[in-house]
């Protein structure tokens, strides 16, 4: 199984199959509007348009499930991250990364990599955060901007902490798209 596997609803509502983005460099985040890190959103774009022409995607999958940080519609995410941050890269409907109601895509990520890397500061992060929002088992998606980062075969390559700057990641996708 790979993440080709995987359908999605798209912020526009319309399914499609993650076999779309068959041979590109994937990074899957869970995003929020309105938390402390959605700063990152620069960052996510940045990486984006840098390597968008070599096969590198981001998927962004916005996650209300972490103190109700991405309120809204998913027409009012998509408005406020164009304006905020001119995100381009595609977005996909509203979704849980966790609990019963898991998106299955998320649960397949969880099960290839059940750890997240990061620094210092990430790590010092993921405690803080730790009081707020407990996780119910090992490998819970732990805040918001979780990322995974998926090779041009779609396996998960590694999954980063929600602290760890996107732009850490660049050395790894460069690696990836070869």
């Amino acid at each position: 199984m790979t993440v080709y596997n995987f359908t999605a609803k798209t912020n526009e509502g319309e399914m499609i199959s993650l076999s779309e983005y068959k041979g590109k460099v994937l990074l899957i985040v869970n995003t929020a509007t309105k938390c402390g890190l959605t700063p990152q959103y620069e960052a996510l774009e940045a990486l984006y348009q840098k390597y968008k022409d070599k096969g590198f995607v981001v998927l962004d999958f916005p996650c209300n499930q972490f103190l109700n940080q991405a309120p809204g519609t998913d027409e009012e995410i998509s408005e406020f991250c164009t304006l905020n941050y001119n995100t381009t890269f595609p977005r996909f409907s509203k979704i849980d990364v966790n609990g019963e109601n898991t998106h299955p895509l998320f649960i397949w990520l969880k099960e290839q990599a059940s750890e997240d890397k990061g620094d210092e500061d990430s790590k010092a992060f993921e405690e803080k955060v730790k009081s707020l929002v407990p996780l119910a088992k090992k490998g819970d998606i732990k805040w918001n901007f979780g990322k995974f980062l998926i090779d041009r075969d779609g396996n998960v390559h590694d999954r980063y902490s929600p602290a760890y700057k996107p732009e850490q990641l660049e050395a790894e996708i460069e690696k990836l798209l070869g």
